[in-house]
């Protein structure tokens, strides 16, 4: 049997990946010829043709599919394993550039950063909030942050949490226009929507019988600002739709009432985003992992 080298199965996953001989050998940092030479090798040696190749493009056959479904999870689990042990060398150093929202900056990350910062000295946290997603690759970014239900994408999302949402108005809004029983009365009240949310005029909650439910609602105020919708509900201005990290102190301070917890909206999940674990420095996927195992035993409310 024929022993081949990482590089030849390396090449054929990132012409998959780039969809051509010439930006797979960018990729590797090898050359055209040397990239095609580790192809055709290794095809002689399989005695199977892995690529249909013509003048304009490149397609895996039948028998490289089947190749590739099988040698993709074995590299991966290689590089895991090489991260890991390069991991117990290495000290993690330079600037980690982290996208979020202001809100989930200052709530959720900025008291674990500093925690990371003094396990780990020689790196330094560059945060940048946003009021709109952004092309974390593009824009520079090691990792983002976000909330909620994501949009197909390239990024790799790493579940951290679930963050718990509350349906909650002020004592003094529910004295003047009454207590939504059930999530189909909210459809009679001023509703304050966050236009953060994907959809932020369909409200979701869980019937009685278990079942997924959306309500449409009105309101004559929307923030992009999370923290603008709980002042206006503070305020007496209407019901709002509020995570948990942001409602809570509020509702323990009675400012607000928590409202239909019987029919309690799914919660959000937090998320770190992040480019192909494939070339993830050390400083990024240590933050990662930290996050990972601080929500695990300590949920965000």
């Amino acid at each position: 049997m024929a022993r081949h080298s990482l590089i030849e199965l390396e090449a054929v996953l990132a012409i998959v990946r780039c969809g051509s001989f010439r930006a797979a050998a960018l990729e590797l940092g090898m050359s055209t010829t040397a990239i095609s030479s580790a192809v055709a090798k290794l095809e002689r040696e399989l005695a199977v043709r892995l690529f249909n190749r013509t003048t304009r493009s490149v397609s895996l056959t039948y028998a490289g599919r089947i190749f590739v479904a099988q040698i993709k999870p074995a590299l991966e689990n290689i590089q895991k394993a090489m991260n890991t042990a390069r991991s117990q060398q290495e000290t993690p150093s330079g600037t980690l550039r982290i996208n979020t929202f202001a809100t989930a900056a200052r709530e959720i990350m900025a008291p674990l950063v500093l925690n990371y910062l003094q396990r780990y000295p020689q790196v330094h946290i560059d945060i940048v909030t946003e009021g709109r997603l952004v092309d974390v690759v593009a824009a520079g970014f090691d990792l983002a942050v976000r909330i909620g239900h994501l949009d197909d994408s390239s990024l790799i999302a790493r579940r951290l949490g679930d963050v718990p949402v509350h349906i909650a108005a002020s004592p003094a809004y529910l004295h003047q226009h009454g207590t939504p029983q059930h999530w189909r009365d909210l459809a009679r009240h001023q509703c304050i929507s966050d236009t953060n949310f994907r959809d932020p005029w369909n409200w979701p909650f869980i019937t009685a019988a278990g079942d997924s439910a959306t309500v449409p609602i009105r309101g004559r105020l929307c923030f992009s600002n999370t923290e603008a919708c709980l002042h206006a509900a503070i305020a007496g201005l209407g019901i709002a739709r509020l995570p948990g990290f942001i409602a809570t102190p509020a509702l323990q301070r009675k400012e607000i009432i928590p409202l239909l917890a019987e029919f309690a909206p799914p919660p959000m999940g937090l998320f770190a985003l992040y480019p192909s674990a494939r070339f993830l420095a050390q400083k990024t996927r240590l933050l990662i992992d930290f996050l990972a195992r601080h929500f695990l035993h300590q949920p965000p409310v």
